[in-house]
């Protein structure tokens, strides 16, 4: 995977006279679902405007916006992780140098993986082990 990037990047080419999108059709042009994307808005990180019937409508651009959260979010950052990137999340988050933030985020979030991953370990030892004892051996985990 790419390291995360943090640099502002304009695309001219970005549509921005293209008609505005409902919050389904958004939501599969990224491969995301309505519920997400009512989240990521009420985070801060996407904004629409209401029609006269009230549906949400978004700029087509957003599908750029949205595509860069979710490769954060499966990169194991949090909605709150990503508020640092809100400067860069209508251009390539991987193109550019890495900033300081960016890195001290991403550190953070590795070791607060790292610590879950550990306490899980610690829990799968004690099991193994306790079966053992229970079964005298006989019975192996399934690893």
């Amino acid at each position: 995977m790419t390291l995360i990037r943090m640099e502002r990047l304009d695309h001219p080419e970005r549509p921005r006279t293209a008609r505005p999108l409902r919050i389904g059709e958004l939501a599969e042009a990224t491969g995301t679902t309505p519920r997400a994307l009512r989240h990521y808005e009420q985070a801060g990180l996407i904004t629409s405007e209401r029609a006269a019937n009230g549906y949400r409508l978004y700029d087509a651009g957003t599908a750029v916006r949205v595509r860069n959260i979710r490769y954060l979010l499966d990169a194991g950052l949090t909605l709150d992780d990503v508020q640092v990137f809100l400067p860069c999340l209508d251009g390539d988050v991987t193109a550019g140098p890495a900033s300081d933030k960016a890195l001290q985020v991403a550190a953070e979030r590795l070791a607060v993986m790292d610590a879950r991953i550990a306490a899980q370990v610690a829990v799968r030892d004690r099991l193994a082990a306790a079966l053992r004892q229970a079964t005298g051996a006989r019975v192996r985990p399934v690893a």
